[in-house]
């Protein structure tokens, strides 16, 4: 399938509004409601649209820290990438993880309950030994700007 500028612009109101409805969003995209609710239909079905969710605002929930750490693996070989990632992804207080260029490997990102929690999964994931050589932790102060978006018609012009 491929993109035109109104598949583009979809998708950039959708993921800034996912309960928006579909007269809303064809006014947007200066569509009628019917072709809009049909490119919708036609954007999940070839994968573009992987899903709906609701943004939390972990804030009102409690107090949390958000981490980022370098981490530097021991040795390069495929292997010792996929016991790294393998481990990893059970660990639910990691919300993202990049493959990066640069001095280390990759660059995770952390939400936890404080700096105890952190501290224990970190031990815990260099007692498995699952190929760490060392990491870096940078603690998040504050976040003055979070986007929840990508800047689709920017990255994409039609």
């Amino acid at each position: 399938m491929k993109l035109d500028r109104i598949d583009i612009k979809i998708l950039y109101e959708l993921q800034k509004n996912g309960r928006i409805t579909n007269v809303e969003l064809a006014e947007l995209v200066n569509l009628s409601p019917s072709p809009c609710l049909m490119r919708v239909k036609k954007l999940q079905q070839e994968g573009y649209i992987e899903g709906y969710s609701a943004q939390i605002n972990i804030g009102k929930l409690g107090q949390t820290l958000t981490v980022f750490t370098e981490v530097t693996l021991k040795n390069h070989r495929q292997i010792d990438f996929a016991r790294f990632l393998s481990a990893v992804e059970k660990v639910d207080q990691v919300i993202e993880c990049h493959l990066v260029s640069g001095g280390y490997d990759y660059m995770l990102k952390f939400v936890t309950a404080g700096i105890g929690e952190y501290q224990t999964i970190m031990e815990r994931l260099t007692d498995l030994d699952i190929g760490i050589d060392k990491y870096f932790s940078f603690v998040v102060l504050k976040s003055p700007i979070v986007k929840a978006h990508m800047p689709l018609t920017s990255l994409f012009p039609m």
